[in-house]
C-alpha cells in the first residue's frame, strides 16, 4: 500500500511524505551459510519527504516523486545480486531515493520476515546532505 501525507517540521517547513508499506519481495540476503544461494522474504517500508512546493501544476505524475519510483529503487537494488547485510540494503535504497533531488529525506525499514521470532531488521533515516 502507498499513500501521501503532509507533515510540518519544527522549523515550520511543510513537507509532503510519500510512502510505500507492506512491500514484500524475495531477496538474496544474509551472511550465514544457510542464507547463501537462497532468497528470503523481506519486507520494506519507505517514507520519502518532499518539499510541499514540489507539487504538480496539473495532474501529471512526471512532476512529482512517485510511489513507483520508490518500489523501482528497491527492485533495482535487489536485482543486482546478493547483499550480506540488511543495513547495506537499507543504505543503498536510501541513497537511490535521495538521487531524486526533490526528496529531502528518506526513512527506510528493511525486515527479514523468515528470521527471528517475527521479523528482524533495521530502520534508517537519511537526510539530503547540503
Amino acid at each position: 500500500m502507498s499513500e501521501k501525507h503532509s507533515i510540518t517540521r519544527r522549523d515550520g517547513v511543510v513537507l509532503d511524505r510519500i510512502f510505500v508499506r507492506g512491500l514484500v519481495l524475495p531477496v538474496a540476503i544474509g551472511v550465514y551459510d544457510e542464507e547463501q544461494g537462497i532468497t528470503q522474504k523481506v519486507g520494506f517500508h519507505i517514507e520519502a519527504s518532499v518539499s510541499a512546493g514540489v507539487s504538480p501544476r496539473g495532474d501529471n505524475i512526471d512532476e512529482v516523486p512517485s510511489y513507483d519510483d520508490l518500489v523501482g529503487a528497491v527492485k533495482a537494488i535487489i536485482a543486482a545480486g546478493h547483499i550480506n547485510l540488511v543495513e547495506t540494503l537499507a543504505a543503498r535504497i536510501a541513497e537511490r531515493c535521495l538521487a531524486d533531488k526533490r526528496i529531502v529525506s528518506v526513512l527506510v525499514r528493511v525486515e527479514k520476515l523468515e528470521r527471528g521470532p517475527d521479523a528482524v531488521g533495521v530502520e534508517i533515516v537519511r537526510p539530503r546532505q547540503t
